[in-house]
């Protein structure tokens, strides 16, 4: 059944001992950032979606947060944090007692309440704070009789507290990506599961106590044994805090690459949902710790090939800024890539863009990169060979070229297709640039606005250039003619080039909500129009190409044929743009994932045709048209089994497809086999050859229709299929006058 309420619910609880209602939080009506905790009555009707009428308001003025409330043992008490106070209600006297504490105390620590805790067996009560403390109460019965204990460890804000099944232990967690486990509520006795990746925001714990599980601010779960030993960890995308490389496409795996871990890169996988590998970059220890200036990564960018990966990174602390420009080689034996070359402070201010020059990478002599930086400069950077053969490697970067424009900062930078001319903004105006010789060729500088991004069309427009201003203008200039070629008000936040096509892909910000546009540059009218994308700004995009180009029947989303479109929000929400169906984008998600061959034999698993035939030895024998149909692995059974439940369609959606893929479809008969069932005896005439196939088409047909019931059938011989088919051909017509 579906219960509405009719208001935002905000947190859910359900006790044992209140089987007919459930607990929920709401924003209370009329006022702004006002929350109280509800009682609905779940009543008991006929129907599917049931209008929850009778609810009554429990307490007032509570945190919306679902770990500020908990319920006592039995459901004899609810306890509520907010600030600086604590509220207890007891339902069966009804009688709520407060308790309040000082902002801080004498040694300067912050009271304020961040969770709460109820013993599942005793009255006790854990409050976690802000300044790390944990406080255990008692006797809180009385408003003046309360006692507390205090608890320890954290450095910063306890995010989460929770009860061992029996009580005998405490869970906390916070910034420190420590999980602490206090046993029978003493200072000196507790234990420790440390570098668990980053902060603990919830901690759960399983209804037989055999298992914990902790939810991590990087969008991890691990799961925890009871005796403090990891046991497994669930990870997709990693939330960084905060994605300064963008989104970027490794050529090699095609997974999309950003900041991770503090100081890592992630690799991830578009395909699974799951992180193929991290690679440490910064490789220094990250200290979980607010107000540090510690070592960021902030620019990566991959060669054609994927054999070579730049990565920048920095640390500022006023008045010093700390840079490394670092180059990777990926070694196919390790399959991993190895650090090649470390510059120190490559540009004296920070670096704004870095690219390599798309070229054959079988040469060296080709590969080139060029870095942008506030310091007013562009550096060319190129592969030298070292001669020297006590040399640890043979080949290095070194800077080869250094290029600056009437001492304006540089912004952005981009190769054309070809790699022969180098694109870099310098504030207002764009230059142009031999890769060759590293002359100047032509500047652009209309409309005024400073360049906010910058790229070359690609195969047929590779003659044009694209940029967008901070002033709310798209340019599109002409090499050949060096003139503009059309312009459009447009306040463009990304541009990005489909790399297999000459589609450029523009994501604008106006009043609150991103659109998106799509053109070729030889047209100024756009292709595609997507406005009202998302409420949330867009930060980064980026084109990943397609395995299988896409059938797209719409010339609108032919953009979409080679190459699908993601972007990421600045909530760090991952999202793509696809034109399909659910039902069909259910179809293809579902070929690319796999059912465990282990699955357990149930008769769940026997209803959804996964299960392994165990036959006897007389069985050997049955049609393989059985055997084949249920080891075929269906999309819509896959789909059910490894699609998270949160994001899966409805029930009434996906059931009609689950039944279909259950039906056995009608298959071809080979060439082979027709041909030695229309073996004919030499005596027969001529004319009776069709009428033999067909007759011995209709019998295969039956013949599989028995197999597939599990019944056996014998063969008819020839003279008993010669006189069949003259009983057959006998004229039954006049029994239709009767």
């Amino acid at each position: 059944q579906t219960f509405t309420v009719g208001y935002k619910l905000l947190a859910l609880y359900a006790l044992d001992s209140c089987e007919d209602s459930v607990f929920v939080i709401l924003p209370k009506r009329g006022e702004r950032d006002t929350f109280q905790l509800v009682s609905v009555k779940l009543t008991k009707t006929a129907g599917q979606d049931v209008e929850a009428k009778e609810f009554s308001v429990v307490l007032e003025g509570v945190d919306a947060s679902p770990k500020c409330t908990a319920f006592g043992r039995e459901g004899e008490y609810v306890a509520s944090v907010k600030n600086l106070h604590l509220q207890v209600y007891f339902f069966k006297r009804k009688q709520l007692n407060r308790f309040s504490l000082r902002a801080t105390n004498a040694k300067g620590g912050n009271n304020l309440f961040t969770c709460v805790a109820c013993h599942p067996k005793e009255d006790c009560i854990a409050t976690g704070h802000a300044d790390g403390k944990i406080r255990l109460w008692r006797n809180f019965y009385h408003n003046k009789e309360y006692v507390f204990s205090t608890l320890h460890w954290h450095h910063d804000r306890v995010m989460d507290l929770s009860f061992s099944i029996e009580g005998t232990s405490l869970l906390s967690g916070g910034v420190e990506a420590v999980l602490v486990q206090w046993h029978n509520g003493s200072d000196c006795k507790k234990d420790f599961l440390p570098r668990l990746g980053s902060a603990i925001e919830y901690i759960s714990v399983s209804s037989d106590g055999t298992l914990y599980c902790t939810l991590h601010t990087d969008n991890r779960i691990t799961i925890i044994n009871s005796n403090l030993r990891f046991s497994k960890s669930i990870q997709g995308l990693i939330r960084a805090r905060d994605v300064k490389t963008g989104l970027v496409v490794d050529p090699r795996t095609k997974a999309l690459v950003l900041n991770g871990e503090a100081g890592h890169l992630q690799f991830y996988c578009l395909q699974s949902d799951k992180q193929l590998y991290s690679l440490d970059i910064v490789q220094q220890e990250y200290i979980q710790q607010e107000g540090l200036n510690q070592t960021d990564l902030v620019k990566v960018a991959f060669s054609a090939q994927g054999k070579w990966l730049a990565t920048v990174e920095e640390r500022e602390e006023e008045p010093d800024l700390e840079l490394h420009l670092k180059l990777w080689f990926f070694d196919e034996e390790t399959q991993s890539f190895k650090l090649n070359t470390q510059i120190s402070m490559p540009h004296d201010d920070h670096i704004t863009a870095m690219c390599f020059r798309d070229m054959d990478e079988l040469e060296d002599d080709s590969l080139i990169l060029v870095t942008a930086g506030k310091d007013c400069l562009f550096k060319v950077w190129v592969i030298l060979e070292d001669t020297d053969p006590e040399a640890q490697q043979s080949l290095s970067w070194s800077c080869d070229f250094v290029g600056s424009y009437h001492n304006y900062q540089a912004t952005n930078c981009c190769f054309s297709e070809d790699g022969s001319l180098l694109a870099v903004s310098f504030e207002e105006t764009v230059t142009v640039w031999d890769s060759s010789t590293w002359d100047l060729k032509c500047t652009f500088c209309h409309p005024p606005g400073k360049i906010r991004d910058i790229c070359f069309g690609r195969l047929t427009c590779s003659k044009y250039l694209i940029g967008a201003t901070d002033h709310g203008f798209l340019c599109c200039w002409n090499l050949l003619s060096c003139a503009l070629e059309w312009s459009a008000h447009l306040n463009v936040v990304i541009l990005q080039p489909d790399p297999l096509s000459e589609h450029i892909a523009a994501v604008s910000w106006l009043s609150k909500e991103s659109s998106l546009f799509v053109f070729k540059p030889n047209e100024s009218r756009p292709i595609c129009i997507q406005r009202n994308l998302c409420q949330e700004k867009i930060q980064f995009a980026a084109f990943v190409p397609r395995d299988v180009p896409e059938t797209v029947g719409s010339e609108k989303y032919a953009w979409l044929r080679r190459s699908q479109l993601y972007f990421l929000t600045d909530a760090q929400e991952l999202m793509t743009f696809s034109t399909k169906s659910p039902e069909e984008r259910l179809t293809v998600s579902s070929k690319q994932l796999a059912i465990e061959e282990s699955l357990p034999v149930t008769p769940f698993s026997l209803l959804l045709g996964k299960h392994r035939h165990q036959q006897s030895q007389g069985d050997i024998d049955l049609s393989k048209v059985v055997r084949n149909h249920h080891e075929q692995d269906s999309p819509a059974v896959k789909e059910l089994l490894h699609t998270p439940a949160h994001v899966l369609p409805s029930a009434s959606f996906l059931c009609p497809i689950f039944i279909n893929s259950l039906l056995i479809s009608k298959e071809k008969e080979s060439a082979e086999e027709v041909a030695d069932e229309v073996e004919m005896e030499s005596e027969e005439a001529e004319e009776d050859s069709d009428e033999e196939k067909d007759v011995t088409e209709m019998e295969q047909e039956n013949i599989k229709s028995m197999d597939l019931l599990g019944e056996t059938t014998c063969k008819l011989s020839k003279a008993e299929e010669k006189e069949l088919r003259k009983v057959r051909k006998m004229d039954y017509s006049w029994i239709s006058a009767f």
